[in-house]
């Protein structure tokens, strides 16, 4: 097995709070649905004001087919809008979602290698390993038992790891075999930067021994904190480091009244079938969405208003230092807040000295 313990220098360095956001490839409706250069602009729009922000990551979403309520109705397609944001960007980093089950490991090597190229060293995956089950058979993919498709996955990861290291590479596993591999052109980095979903027992399993980064749905710090605990004790012999990426959708406002009074507006509007609606469309899942009974996790579908980013802008920053201090490194963020952009993201600096004093009072 090849893991990643070496770190690009292009990869942002520890330390610092770090900021991801989504890229606008969701097709909600149909009439959003336009080509041409009028598609091209408003599917840029959105990651030219995160590069202005400063934003670290942009994550470009795989979704095959959705329900357009519970679930998105489809995206763009991955690998062809990673292209286009890769020409289209100099700085943010690109992240790839990837399905296993939906693409070989071998071709993906080489497609982000050559992006990894044409990109300046900016490019990323998140290997996803799958819970919305309908889109499988409706393309054709295997789908395999809840821990299964993580086993998949992790063969997955291995596969492209070898492939960035080595100049030539082969593989026997019980999903992907591959015979003298050579991905050519070469990466720019042997070192690949690994994403993953999922909080099940088998998602910790695998990020503990191969990936370099959890992407976490939103919570509150006591929901957080025992899947990061469970992570660190379970790499505690190896030595190795998972980094945790938490969603939030922020809600910004002068007082935490006024934010809270909005929020509640929001709750009042919510479809009393929708807890029941959301465990059909999820079911599939095992680990996320175990909150949904939560009215705060019913309004998105990623439980984002459920990190509770919901107040003044010292509010916000009180609260971000708290999951910082809990392990969150990266908070990956739907920039859909003026306020919160303009009076809290500058400020995140500051978070590492925040966190760091919290630490400390509780470890006091």
């Amino acid at each position: 097995m090849i893991e990643g313990d070496g770190v690009s220098a292009n990869i942002p360095a520890r330390g610092r709070v770090l900021t991801c956001t989504w890229a606008p490839t969701v097709v909600a409706r149909p009439d959003d649905a336009r080509s041409g250069a009028a598609l091209s602009e408003r599917l840029l729009t959105p990651v030219r004001y995160a590069e202005k922000l400063g934003i670290d990551y942009l994550l470009i979403a795989q979704r095959w087919w959705g329900s357009g309520e519970e679930t998105e109705r489809s995206t763009y397609d991955c690998l062809a809008m990673t292209a286009f944001y890769a020409a289209h960007t100099s700085r943010i980093r690109l992240i790839t979602a990837v399905h296993p089950g939906f693409f070989n490991p071998a071709p993906i090597a080489k497609w982000g290698a050559t992006i990894d190229q044409i990109s300046g060293g900016r490019w990323a995956i998140n290997v996803t390993s799958g819970w919305h089950e309908v889109e499988f058979g409706m393309y054709g993919a295997a789908l395999l038992e809840h821990d299964d498709r993580y086993a998949r996955s992790r063969e997955f990861i291995e596969v492209l790891r070898g492939a960035w290291a080595s100049e030539r590479f082969s593989y026997k596993g019980r999903f992907y075999h591959v015979h003298d591999l050579s991905a050519d052109p070469r990466p720019l980095s042997p070192q690949l930067e690994v994403f993953q979903g999922g909080q099940s027992p088998a998602a910790i399993a695998l990020a503990a021994s191969h990936s370099d980064w959890m992407f976490l749905n939103g919570g509150p710090p006591e929901r957080i904190r025992p899947i990061i605990e469970e992570v660190r004790s379970r790499t505690a012999a190896t030595r190795r480091r998972v980094r945790f990426a938490l969603y939030a959708i922020p809600l910004c406002r002068e007082t935490d009244r006024e934010a809270q009074a909005e929020i509640e507006v929001m709750l009042s509007k919510l479809p009393p079938d929708l807890h029941e609606r959301r465990k059909l469309a999820h079911s599939g899942a095992q680990g996320m969405w175990s909150a949904n009974a939560d009215k705060l996790a019913m309004l998105d579908t990623n439980e984002g208003y459920l990190s509770g980013l919901i107040g003044s802008p010292q509010t916000i920053l009180s609260r971000m230092a708290e999951f910082h201090a809990l392990g969150i490194d990266c908070f990956h963020l739907a920039l859909v807040d003026e306020r919160f952009n303009r009076e809290v993201l500058p400020r995140l600096a500051s978070l590492s000295h925040t966190a760091s004093a919290l630490s400390s009072r509780s470890s006091g």
